[in-house]
């Protein structure tokens, strides 16, 4: 009977070349580099980044937010979602690990949140609920649904959040004062490049209602502030919004104030709006320009 010996078996493994292996990391910085070669940094170069669903196994990056400097922790592949935070990342890109830090000072660590939520999530929360059979959208935890846009706003309050839904409102460091949380998620994913996210906090914002005439007119200052006049959606839908509750804002005593203190594009935008929308009733009947009357 034959039998192995161990000097063989040992003498046999001696001789057999050993393979070497390359390292997933290995790969992911030889990838990485070739892309910052290139000068973009996409889903498809991105190392481990494959559309929304990205592996998580790419270097951590932390984000200093706010005046206080609130850290927040998040994988590389993930910020390269958004092209001004993928720049951010490629500046960071040969420090040291546990090195890498974002500083975002002028953000709000509330609104970022909501931001690296979408990120990870594609919806931050609350989560927007579509009833396909009714075609109407609400919000997670909702009591009942309500078709886009149908914000509705109501006197000043007294009191600074109006006794609004705190998720409905942030307290806004550059600003002083509370203003809508979805008008400024919107204005950081256009800073940040992420015209998914906008739509979203657009027509999430178009579910609120209660909201107090004072928060809505600061709310739209900062929407004039930090959006170009090229990108019109989230101006105009202030515009309508007024338009339409024309009654509660002619009576409120804040807007009167807006108005006469003035230094804002948006006046003259509304009133552009409101003689349009006047010009489109006369054109199918529903006013008579002859009877319309400056009081």
């Amino acid at each position: 009977m034959f039998k192995r010996s161990f000097a063989a078996s040992k003498d046999k493994a001696g001789k057999a070349r050993k393979i070497s292996k390359r390292s997933f990391r290995d790969d992911a910085k030889q990838r990485m580099r070739e892309a910052l070669k290139d000068g973009v940094v996409t889903p498809d170069t991105s190392p481990s980044l494959g559309g929304a669903s990205p592996k998580l196994n790419s270097a951590i990056v932390t984000i200093a937010v706010g005046k206080d400097q609130r850290l927040f922790a998040a994988h590389e592949d993930v910020l390269s979602r958004s092209p001004w935070l993928a720049e951010a990342c490629r500046e960071q890109f040969f420090a040291s690990p546990g090195q890498r830090r974002i500083s975002l000072p002028d953000e709000e660590p509330e609104v970022f949140s909501a931001v690296l939520e979408y990120l990870y999530k594609d919806d931050y929360y609350p989560r927007l609920l579509h009833d396909k059979k009714r075609n109407t959208w609400s919000l997670e935890d909702g009591e009942e649904d309500l078709t886009m846009h149908s914000i509705s706003p109501r006197l000043d309050s007294d009191k600074k959040t109006g006794g609004l839904n705190p998720l409905a409102v942030v307290y806004h460091h550059g600003v002083g004062d509370y203003i809508l949380r979805d008008t400024v998620i919107y204005c950081s994913a256009l800073r940040f490049g992420l015209p998914e996210l906008q739509r979203h906090a657009l027509r999430k914002q178009g579910l609120q209602s209660g909201i107090d005439v004072a928060c809505i007119l600061r709310s739209a200052r900062f929407a004039y502030d930090h959006t170009p006049p090229s990108d019109s959606r989230l101006r105009a839908h202030y515009l309508a919004l007024i338009i339409r509750s024309r009654k509660t804002f002619k009576r409120s005593g804040t807007m009167q104030m807006e108005m006469e203190k003035g230094g804002t594009q948006m006046f003259f935008d509304l009133f552009v709006a409101m003689c349009s929308h006047v010009d489109d009733l006369a054109e199918i009947g529903q006013v008579s320009p002859s009877h319309i009357a400056v009081r």
